[in-house]
């Protein structure tokens, strides 16, 4: 088997040795390539020697994005740990059952936490804690030319981190993250989104998301391209620095990039260098798209998911409004399908299940095996969206395959009458679910942020949509919200909306 190179930080150590690698913007901390490889080194060797880190053995991080997490990874991939980010907004009662499931010998925790921390019971079953600002030293300290050597070369197979999902339907699942994943989707990215060593991005994705290791840095890592790491996403920073670093590219979700064009001097900076923004976790609307293009920041749009890549399809920005909804083509080495509910491929504009096969795809889940056979079948991922594929072969979401619903023996795809609703100048945010109905079975309850300084009765949005949607489409209800919930990913996060409708019903 050929073994692959995963150290990534070491080769540019030897490449581009003076190249700048990283800042963290809150303490305006930077590193070149070399300086980060000999700290990170450094830090390897303390795992190994004062905590007994061995080949396979899970170190938890229980922080906010920090150089010491990022130092923190790149160590377990030298000496062959696994990374296990946990979500900093989860109560002692979650974290408890990731803990337990992913049993780490080392668990790490960010000293603002510790409250949160010592209420943990899982913690009696680990073997170390400490808190990450113990590490920052590495970061600081000098190691001139400090080389760590591996027990061993590691190969594709071989876990690297595992990250938990949402869990917005039950439990959440370790997704098992390895080498092979992380360089097909770092060359997947590079392909289509033509990444060299010169980029620069702003990195604020939590790091306890697919979205913060792998849209974006590691790809960049692998390229040898650059980064400045911010704790949490503010529109108004990262507009200022994307104007002052000369960002090439940008990543977001469509509420990102909705919160910086609000701003005040969004029309007025400057933002030339930017090749263009990446968009994913959900459509972004057309009106949205035609404001970035003004400013001449084309929109990517994308699609993917944890267990595969993430970065599985995109949209070339030239087709962003001709195809609008579309997230494009699979990526390179991604091979994609639409089935039925009877298994049979789907013949073009049909409505089907995705599933995807390619080396990107995770090996399945953290200690459940029945839950990986269910979701892989002959190495293809059941992905649980509902998609389509028009005559010249893009693809589009219609929905996850657990948000449709049925409507008096009908199918309702809530993300298509999302789609209508945006289309109306007085809405700047909606969203749709199903609930339960005593003569349909389920109707559809829509909950609309409508913008500033317009006015809009539920009795109008409704009748927007008479005449434009299928009767059984129209929501029976609309609730009127000044915000929408999310997930801590970003996403709408429809099981809140179903709690708001039971508590107002």
């Amino acid at each position: 088997m050929f073994n692959y190179q995963t150290d990534w930080l070491s080769k540019w150590a030897v490449y581009t040795p003076n190249k700048f690698f990283l800042r963290e913007y809150n303490r305006d901390l930077r590193w070149t390539f070399k300086q980060f490889n000999e700290r990170t080194n450094a830090l390897a060797a303390h795992l190994v020697t004062n905590f007994n880190i061995k080949i396979g053995d899970r170190i938890a991080v229980f922080s906010k994005n920090r150089a010491e997490f990022v130092q923190l990874f790149l160590a377990a991939i030298k000496c062959g740990a696994i990374l296990v980010p946990l979500n900093f907004r989860l109560t002692a009662r979650e974290l408890d059952l990731l803990i337990n499931d992913a049993q780490p010998k080392l668990f790490l925790f960010e000293e603002e936490y510790r409250n949160e921390v010592i209420k943990l019971n899982s913690l009696k079953r680990v073997e170390q804690s400490e808190t990450i600002n113990e590490f920052t030293h590495f970061l600081i300290d000098d190691f001139t030319d400090y080389k760590f050597i591996p027990e061993k070369t590691f190969g594709e197979s071989d876990v690297c981190m595992i990250l938990y999902t949402a869990g917005t339907t039950g439990l959440s699942k370790g997704v098992i993250i390895n080498h092979r994943m992380l360089m097909w989707n770092a060359i997947n990215t590079g392909l289509r989104l033509d990444l060299t060593s010169s980029d620069h991005t702003q990195s604020y994705a939590p790091f306890f998301h697919t979205g913060g290791w792998n849209v974006l840095f590691t790809p960049f890592l692998l390229h040898g391209a650059s980064h400045t790491l911010i704790q949490n996403f503010d529109a108004e920073l990262i507009l200022k620095l994307m104007e002052e670093e000369k960002s090439t590219i940008m990543f977001g979700v469509p509420t990102m990039l909705q919160m910086m064009s609000d701003l005040k001097n969004f029309e007025t900076a400057n933002l030339s260098s930017l090749r263009y923004a990446i968009v994913g976790g959900a459509p972004m609307p057309i009106p949205l798209i035609n404001i970035w293009h003004k400013k001449n920041v084309p929109i990517r749009q994308g699609y993917g998911l944890t267990e595969v890549g993430p970065n599985c399809f995109s949209l070339h920005q030239d087709d962003a409004i001709r195809k609008k909804g579309s997230i494009g083509f699979p990526n390179f080495y991604i091979e994609a399908k639409i089935i039925d509910d009877n298994g049979n491929e789907c013949k073009l504009n049909e409505v089907g299940e995705l599933l995807l096969r390619s080396p990107v795809v995770t090996d399945g889940y953290w200690g459940k095996a029945e839950e990986t056979k269910k979701s892989i079948t002959d190495g293809f991922f059941h992905t649980g969206d509902l998609v389509r594929k028009d005559e010249e072969n893009y693809f589009y979401v219609v929905d996850r395959k657990k948000n449709m619903f049925i409507s008096g023996g009908e199918n309702v795809y809530p993300a298509e009458i999302e789609k209508f609703l945006y289309t109306h100048n007085s809405i700047k945010e909606v969203a749709v679910i199903g609930v339960p109905d005593s003569k349909w079975g389920e109707v559809g309850k829509a909950f609309v942020v409508i913008k500033n300084n317009e006015q809009l009765s539920r009795e109008e949005i409704i009748n927007f949509c008479v005449g434009n949607l299928a009767k059984y489409k129209i929501p029976k209800y609309v609730e009127i919200l000044d915000n929408i919930p999310k997930t801590d990913a970003g996403k709408i996060n429809k099981l809140k909306l179903l709690e708001l409708h039971n508590q107002h019903k």
